[in-house]
């Protein structure tokens, strides 16, 4: 048994690619070149402009509404003095220190005994006169106990009586002055 036989070609030969020839040519003149367009630049400027412009105005519009802020809260801190210094007289005239002097001008007495009156049958318990035209409880008497809500600070009466321009004549009592440092107390 034979095989068939195989017969082989010679390989041809591949011819090789050219390359297209380059064009190269000197340069006669240079390019000329365009002039920049002026509206471009200006427009370019206008918007830079406006930038800057509306960022100051948005700064300026801050710093003002700051400035508003800061002087809405000192108001708001002097009308939260006010209304605690208000409170603070109503609860001095509301004392019983007060309503006992202010009944006493007004010609009240207290009378000795209390009487007391029983609805069932109406009998009447106790002395059951009227009370004398005075009082056995004097309010402002050397036994009347003082109420630092209605006295007013000794300071301010010393300084209304010398005449002094400088004393705070309202309500408002202020800090002292700091000049040389922080208050301190005095040791040995």
């Amino acid at each position: 048994m034979s095989a068939p036989a195989v017969v082989r070609r010679p390989a041809q030969p591949v011819a090789p690619k050219t390359a297209s020839p380059r064009r190269l040519q000197p340069v006669t003149a240079p390019a000329t070149r365009r002039k920049p367009k002026l509206a471009y630049a200006l427009v370019a400027f206008a918007g830079a402009l406006l930038i800057g412009g509306v960022q100051i105005a948005l700064s300026l519009a801050i710093t003002q509404d700051s400035f508003t802020l800061a002087g809405l809260s000192s108001q708001q801190r002097e009308l939260d003095l006010q209304a605690s210094a208000l409170q603070e007289e109503l609860l001095g005239l509301s004392s019983p220190q007060e309503l006992a002097t202010d009944a006493a001008a007004l010609g009240m007495v207290v009378a000795g005994s209390p009487s007391y009156l029983r609805l069932s049958d109406g009998a009447v318990f106790g002395t059951g006169a009227g009370a004398d035209w005075t009082s056995t409880v004097d309010p402002n008497g050397a036994g009347a106990v003082s109420n630092a809500l209605i006295t007013p600070p000794p300071a301010a009466e010393e300084a209304a009586a010398d005449g002094d321009a400088d004393a705070p004549t309202s309500g408002q009592d202020l800090p002292p002055a700091i000049t040389d440092g922080l208050p301190s107390p005095t040791t040995h």
